[in-house]
């Protein structure tokens, strides 16, 4: 798996009835027999994806692959229409109209994909790229026909009218808002990176537009956009998991195959991306920029290209994990840079690879350019190690191992090849090319494409009274243009409910099955749970430990938070670049972390590294070394992660969050720690706290995956058997969640904020709570998925938010129940009331089992699909032995949550989060809201943003 190492920064990238006909048999196109399984390095089988092919005669191509294991089947349609092809002042305009696409059909009533998916405990999603435009369900099995016959619907009878055009333009507006202009590197990754690497391809503009050619588009210009683009010859139908394949092919050609394709053609948009003509050093400036930032860049290839492989594997010794060499050197070594990455971009028609450098506080762009710059210089003029070479190798294969645990992920792998090379065959053979780099091919795309001739150099700087925040380029000319779209010919609407062509039943259903898992323990005390599963060669561990942040000693918060992330950085006997060189050399990924009741610890590995990857997992776990200097790079690391973090509206309110439902008590501490409490934590806090908390008696691993019980009795014993605890062990923290809180109105006012972070709170109960289930079903039903409560009246109704949702937050003691949502600043007090009556419903007024048949569906279908990875599987044990639960509680899941009864919620809210305790935190531009909310809550506490105190229940 590719990971950049940023340390708690993460830059953003914007990337969302008919009669079956007769035909001959020469229609059929099954595609040539499947590529034989890759052999990796470290000899784990990457298995092809086995897909057959068929083409309808209109041109509609049709791929399938059956998988009798899961439950579930994915059915994906990808148009090939992406952002390149909004029109010229249109920026953004595939993806509004990807929004538009999950409205009515000439059949379906708006909202209709989220009853057929979501409601049945499925899921539906689609992504807006250069090329594609695709849209992905996965469901229940059973459910196959009902979304063949509603993507057939909405290829051939979209309905688009002026209140659903303008309330889904306005979601994109918040989107715009949330992902470009409340993220502090938002504008750069978003706007200003493509538009300084591309010169004539439509690839410089930024897919998600901009407000002002999002106002200026209009119904007529979607109607063309959809009669232009979507079009069976313009598609690729991909349909994958537990089907009859006979079955599909009638259904298919029920649906799909009456549909005609328009007699315009699709307009021609193949820009050829020029050469450089020499270096480009530009300089952007945005509001609330907590660190610079520098982007280093060159155009490179097409996906289909075949050096698109060696600048894979180049990118991975730049940048995978920890050993990479801008880690090594930036973060590790000079200690200049807070977070670092590199990503190669490979689209149809052109491709470019940057590398990022989010700078350490008290250190400057010239420091990251000149960085940067040397580590390139490096890949030009020294042949890299075959170590490197790998490495680099071993982690690209493992992650395509792991992109093929699900059916949905094999058939997005296809997806992807179909889009930029028009065949799957890429799909399969993507492996076998990264094996065949060598250290030459690394070395001569360096020097090919990485020159200083080619190279866009970007410095991001906090936007000043001297230096204004700069501007997205707009009017920005395009290939395609308005009038060359196909004329929308007679609009369509929603036939009257008698006249609609009926929606296909569901067929019997598909239940997902659940393992035996295997309990035992070690002599010294540990618990090892077991489940095994049948696929995929890939194995999960977790050792949950009682070590999380309510344990911090008191005036030491983000002690347990230091003491999870030193795990990797050093053990009595491997230094941190050897731990990390040892990972990516074993294709694993290992880690740790800190919750709050709990710590953990994770491997993941294909199954023949598994038993190494194990070894080196107890090594962290049972020797850490806590060198000071290691202790001091994770300080600052941490420090400046809490910068970037004091710079978002939504980051902002969840610490927030947390002062003001518990105050003073253990869980109201943030867990990573204050600006002011991580300096002060020494290599002894660490020490003694790992000492205390780090005990095989109050341990439990979890294997999950492709191991038995007896092999993982045997690895368990032979690596965590001698493990031993040092010391009595401490006594448990009393009452974490302390004593209740008076609800409290809390503004954070933060000048300039791009958005408004919106939080309702109140204190919750323990996950062992006997109303848990009647509180997590109401809480799917307020605002787990798209058609919940909150969703629905603040995205879809009124288009004030990109989403609104819901937490339970259970935890050990009483939790925190939060429903929150971003918005632009002028509605956040609308937005705070629309939340605080949805909750108040829930404890006032029974559900209806219509209201509950869905909700219950999201949970159980979200508990399906956690079941068909090993990480999720694991993740299911290891949650259940956190709270001492039974393990027939994971067959039992399904059976409770389908008991629940409207009554039971009702009484369960109204019991435990009424809505007269909650608490109200929103984060943002108070010059915009402050006098509306003051007039709705006169006893509202406003906190200045620079004056906020995360180290007290006061927050001053």
């Amino acid at each position: 798996m590719k990971f950049r190492l940023t340390a708690t920064v993460a830059a953003s990238a914007i990337l969302l009835g008919l009669a079956a006909p007769a035909f001959a048999a020469h229609a059929f196109d099954v595609a040539a027999a499947p590529a034989p399984a890759v052999q990796a390095a470290q000899g784990v089988t990457v298995p092809p994806l086995g897909f057959t092919r068929r083409v309808l005669p209109n041109g509609l191509e049709v791929y399938s692959a059956r998988d009798a294991n899961t439950s579930n089947v994915t059915v994906q349609v990808w148009y090939k229409v992406g952002s390149k092809d909004d029109p010229s002042g249109r920026s953004g305009f595939a993806h509004l109209f990807e929004h538009l696409m999950f409205k009515a059909t000439r059949n379906l009533p708006s909202e209709s994909f989220d009853r057929l998916t979501e409601d049945v405990g499925g899921g539906n999603n689609a992504f807006t790229a250069d090329d594609v435009t695709a849209y992905h369900e996965t469901i229940p099995a059973n459910h196959l026909q009902r979304l063949l016959f509603a993507e057939a619907d909405r290829m051939g009878s979209l309905v688009v009218d002026e209140p659903t055009f303008i309330s889904e333009r306005d979601v994109v507006k918040e989107e715009y808002r949330q992902r470009i202009l409340a993220s502090p590197y938002g504008r750069l990754f978003g706007l200003f990176v493509p538009e300084t690497i591309y010169q004539d391809s439509p690839y410089r503009r930024p897919g998600i537009g901009s407000i002002q050619e999002l106002e200026a588009s209009s119904l007529d210009d979607v109607r063309r956009f959809h009669a232009t683009y979507y079009r069976p010859d313009n598609a690729y139908l991909i349909v994958a998991g537990n089907f009859d394949q006979a079955q599909l092919d009638r259904w298919v050609d029920q649906y799909f195959a009456p549909l005609k394709n328009p007699s315009t053609p699709i307009p021609a948009n193949t820009v050829v991306e020029p050469e450089p003509t020499g270096p480009k050093s530009v300089t952007f400036y945005a509001p609330n920029v907590p660190l610079p930032a520098v982007v280093v860049a060159w155009p490179t290839v097409k996906y289909a290209d075949p050096d698109r492989a060696a600048l894979e594997v180049l990118d991975g010794v730049l940048s995978t994990g920890e050993s990479s060499r801008l880690y090594r050197a930036l973060v590790y070594d000079k200690q200049i840079a807070n977070s670092i990455g590199s990503s190669p971009d490979f689209a149809q028609q052109a491709g470019n690879l940057t590398a990022y450098a989010i700078m350490a506080d008290g250190h400057d762009a010239d420091e990251g350019i000149a960085a940067l710059n040397e580590e390139i210089a490096r890949l030009r003029d020294q042949p890299i190690s075959a170590a490197e070479l790998a490495e680099a190798q071993n982690e690209l294969v493992a992650s395509a191992l792991r992109s093929r645990e699900t059916v949905e992920d094999r058939a997005q792998a296809l997806g992807f090849s179909l889009i930029n090379t028009g065949g799957a065959a890429a799909a399969d053979q993507g492996v076998a090319q990264i094996q065949a780099v060598t250290v030459a091919d690394v070395q001569r795309v360096a020097r090919k494409y990485l020159t200083p001739q080619r190279q866009s150099t970007i410095t991001y700087l906090a936007a000043d009274a001297a230096h204004p925040p700069s501007v997205q380029k707009m009017n920005v000319d395009a290939p395609v243009k308005v009038a060359d779209l196909a004329p929308a010919g007679e609009p369509v609407a929603l036939l009257p409910e008698g006249q609609r062509a009926a929606l296909p039943q569901a067929g019997p259903d598909v239940a997902p099955a659940t393992p035996v898992v295997a309990d035992f323990r070690l002599d010294n005390g540990l618990r090892v749970l077991v489940a095994p599963t049948q696929g995929l060669p890939l194995v999960s561990a977790r050792l949950n430990l009682k070590a999380g942040s309510a344990n911090d000693p008191s005036g030491k918060a983000g002690v347990a938070a230091l003491t999870a992330a030193l795990l990797t950085q050093g053990t009595t006997t491997r230094s941190a670049p050897e731990i990390a060189t040892q990972i990516e050399q074993l294709g694993a990924a290992v880690g740790a972390g800190a919750g709050v009741d709990f710590a953990n610890v994770y491997a993941n590995a294909p199954a023949n590294a598994f038993p190494q990857t194990v070894a080196l997992m107890a090594d962290l776990v049972k020797h850490p070394a806590f060198a000071a200097e290691e202790l001091e790079r994770q300080q600052a690391q941490t420090l400046d992660g809490l910068r970037v973090a004091l710079s978002q509206p939504g980051a902002i309110a969840g610490q927030t969050v947390g002062r003001v439902i518990y105050g003073d008590a253990p869980y109201g501490s943030p867990g990573s720690g204050t600006l002011q409490t991580v300096p002060t934590i020494t290599p002894a806090d660490v020490a003694a706290f790992h000492a205390a908390r780090y005990r095989p008696s109050d341990a439990t691993l979890v294997f999950s995956g492709d191991i038995t019980p007896d092999a993982a009795r045997a690895l368990a014993q032979q690596t965590f058997g001698d493990w031993r605890a040092s010391g009595a062990a401490p006594a448990a923290v009393a009452d974490p969640a302390g004593q209740a809180q008076a609800p409290r109105i809390v503004v954070v006012n933060q000048p300039g904020a791009g958005q408004a972070a919106v939080v309702a709170a109140i204190r919750g109960v323990p996950r062992t709570d006997a109303d848990y289930f009647p509180l997590l079903v109401g809480n799917t039903l307020l605002g787990g998925g798209f058609s919940s409560r909150l969703n629905q009246e603040i995205r879809i109704k009124r288009g004030l938010s990109y989403g609104a949702g819901s937490s339970l937050g259970a935890r050990a003691d009483a939790g925190v129940f939060t429903a929150s949502t971003q918005t632009k600043n002028e509605t956040a007090d609308e937005v705070a009331d629309l939340i605080l009556a949805e909750i108040a419903r829930l404890g006032s007024e029974p559900a209806t089992q219509a209201d509950l048949a869905p909700r219950r569906a999201v949970l159980i279908g979200g508990f399906g699909d956690s079941l068909e990875t090993v990480d999720g599987l694991g993740s299911l044990v290891a949650n259940l032995a956190l709270y001492d639960l039974p393990m027939s509680d994971l067959a039992d899941y399904a059976g409770r949550v389908r008991a629940v009864t409207p009554e039971q919620i009702e009484t369960a809210f109204a019991r435990h989060l009424p809505v007269n305790q909650a608490s109200l935190v929103i984060v943002g531009d108070g010059s915009l809201f402050l006098d509306d909310l003051r007039a709705k809550h006169p006893n509202l506490e406003v906190i200045q943003l620079e004056d906020l105190n995360l180290g007290s229940g006061a927050l001053k």
